[in-house]
């Protein structure tokens, strides 16, 4: 009753309401003042943190460097002393254990050497030290169940040709039963002639490493981070995050512009400051790439940890301003007896309004009139027209922002496949042919070839699922297949390499089906592995399908016994090979065009000797799109042809 009385007394009183308009003003005034001031105030101190987070970070990085560095020295040392004595097997282990009692901070020291080096030993020998409790365990390395030689760490600096680095592994002690994970220097040893004997490996220990690099904060709640060349979690506060997601793993779900930019950037190994959310706090990033590693580290600094001193000031300066003003609106009221025409000002703001200053403030008249009711109405209107506009910038600019990113990465993924045919015109005993047609912006269906010692290598797969996951298990698929087959000739140890090195990082249980071939070229004999694809067919003298073993697709178990096969292509025979996006395609009643509709387009193709690579695949696809009209494509479309014909 008594603030219906009040607000009917200022209704009726005119001093009252133009009190309150001067006091308005005022506070804006104030407020502009105080912005300015609080504006610089919060510069000074933000240039402050940067100082001060920056001289940390340098400070931080050159300790780390100077580690890394440390273990770099080190661990050539060692080479050098292995090559004093490179035929007495014993003193690798002094070298070994003399790493670690000279260095107590490195985890572990091996040095392993290639097959029946140390024809005593048999077939392993690595001389591996590791501090067990606060005491030097050494022994000798290697076994049936353990083949150094075919680690990552033994096999990096042979095909480099140059020490490097490792992504961070899992080391699993079978004596004591531990795990750590730890990130390794790698030395490759090279006798008097300069072939290749073994390798020194030098270990880290990651949560030792991720202690030092922790240990200095610039404020509280600030903590540090450090990732790879692939942009894995080194250091991470949250320890489910080492080595198991990368700076980009949120980013897949939930696009991130500003995450997947510092992304990239430390990536690229550059250096600055990045003002941004971080796992969903307001943050100020400071990143520096470390050395020649390839790798980067961050302090990240809590926004509300920087400003907390200078937010209390500002609340207390604020509640102060408030009580002068309130003070000020009560001196008004008394010797304000005059108020300005509403009508004008009203008429003054609606044509603002209309020049298109939309956030234009419209006088609050606190009148129960028709020109109060006209106020309401315009202010009513300002602020749905506000919202409308800032709503469709946000989701014109959210649209463009990931179609964008989408065509980027499927510029990246095509471009990684063979397109321009033939790719070797020169060459008159193959000739080949693949099509990928993706159903999404990006897919997962990968094909891949190329030529070595007289040999051709060929794959084609279809990776589980669809999208952004599918495409980048397809590129991880076709790059490891370059690199196993480019050492391995028998398709079922290439696919049982890319097996096991499938299961160990498949965190999200995906899988791809694959079919992997080498012909030799001058004979014809083709021996095949076939893990989980569509069966092939050979099209000679007649159509037939190539028989294969029912393996499992890559990425499921690593101990399955993959097999290889063996045929013999004669001359002017075609192998057509292709996913099930050929078979399952679908038109609008949901209908598929099934395996019978294969075997009769590739007989149709014999006939009218339109069995060459190309035409096969045109005519395939040309029968594939009669059969599906206008449906939609439901999955990922890849054919490849090889024709064989024999030298002359």
């Amino acid at each position: 009753m008594i603030m219906k009385g009040l607000l009917d007394f200022i209704r009726r009183k005119l001093s009252v309401r133009v009190s309150l308009s001067v006091v308005l003003f005022a506070t804006v005034i104030f407020i502009a003042a105080l912005s300015f001031l609080f504006y610089q105030s919060r510069e000074a101190i933000r240039q402050e943190a940067i100082n001060r987070a920056t001289q940390i970070l340098d400070n931080t990085s050159l300790r780390v460097t100077g580690i890394l560095n440390r273990v770099e020295v080190a661990t050539s040392i060692t080479e050098w002393l292995v090559n004093r004595h490179p035929e007495v097997a014993d003193s690798m282990f002094v070298y070994s254990k003399g790493m670690l009692m000279n260095n107590p901070d490195f985890y572990s020291c091996s040095i392993a050497f290639e097959p029946y080096y140390f024809e005593k030993y048999g077939r392993y020998f690595s001389a591996y030290s590791r501090y067990v409790n606060d005491s030097i365990r050494t022994t000798q390395g290697g076994s049936d169940n353990y083949q150094y030689f075919y680690m990552d760490w033994y096999l990096l600096p042979s095909l480099l040709d140059r020490p490097c680095w490792t992504e961070p592994y899992m080391d699993f002690d079978v004596q004591t039963g531990t795990k750590e994970m730890v990130t390794s220097y790698c030395l490759p040893i090279k006798d008097r002639q300069g072939r290749e004997i073994g390798v020194v490996n030098t270990g880290l220990s990651l949560s030792w490493l991720s202690q030092t690099i922790s240990a200095v904060k610039p404020y509280p709640n600030s903590y540090s981070i450090m990732i790879g060349k692939g942009g894995t979690y080194f250091v991470h506060p949250d320890s489910t995050k080492i080595t198991c997601q990368t700076i980009f793993t949120e980013t897949l779900e939930h696009p991130d512009t500003a995450m997947s930019a510092l992304g990239h950037a430390m990536q690229r190994g550059e250096e600055g400051m990045k003002h941004m959310l971080f796992d969903g706090v307001e943050c100020y990033v400071f990143y520096k790439p470390l050395g020649p590693t390839g790798w980067s580290m961050a302090i990240v600094c809590p926004k509300s940890d920087i400003f907390g001193g200078f937010d209390r000031l500002s609340r207390t300066v604020t509640a102060l301003v408030s009580v002068g003003l309130l003070l000020m609106l009560y001196f008004f009221i008394r010797i304000i007896t005059r108020e300005l025409m509403p009508l004008r000002r009203l008429a003054s703001e609606a044509e603002t309004i209309a020049s298109g200053h939309f956030d234009a403030e419209l006088p609050d008249f606190q009148r129960s009139d028709e020109i109060g009711q006209l106020t309401q109405s315009f202010g009513n209107m300002q602020r749905s027209l506000v919202n409308y506009i800032d709503e469709l910038k946000k989701t014109t600019a959210q649209k463009a922002s990931i179609e964008s990113e989408l065509h980027v990465a499927s510029d990246i993924q095509m471009g990684m496949l063979p397109k321009d045919f033939p790719m070797w015109p020169d060459r008159d005993d193959i000739q080949i042919y693949a099509s990928l047609t993706p159903a999404k912006e990006v897919g997962g269906d990968l094909f891949d070839f190329y030529f070595h010692d007289d040999k051709l290598f060929f794959c084609i797969g279809d990776v589980s699922g669809k999208g952004v996951p599918a495409s980048l298990f397809m590129t991880v698929t076709r790059s490891m297949f370059r690199t196993v087959s480019s050492h391995e000739y028998m398709p079922d140890r290439i696919v049982s390499t890319l097996n096991k090195a499938m299961v160990e990082v498949n965190e999200t249980n995906m899988f791809v089906t694959l079919f992997v071939g080498v012909i030799d070229l001058p004979t014809g004999l083709m021996n095949y592995c076939n893990a989980g694809h569509d069966a092939p067919l050979l099209i000679g003298d007649n159509v037939e399908t190539l028989p294969v073993d029912s393996n499992i697709p890559v990425g499921f178990m690593t101990d399955w016994n993959f097999t290889t096969q063996q045929t013999c292509i004669h001359t002017g025979t075609t192998i057509f090979l292709f996913t099930d996006g050929l078979t399952e395609a679908e038109d609008i009643t949901h209908a598929q065009f099934q395996m019978d509709r294969v075997n009769d387009v590739a007989a149709q193709a014999l006939a009218l000797k339109q069995n060459d690579p190309k035409q096969l695949i045109k005519l395939m696809t040309d029968s594939v799109h009669q059969f599906v009209g206008n449906a939609e494509q439901s999955d990922d479309l890849t054919m490849m042809a090889i024709q064989y014909i024999k030298k002359k």
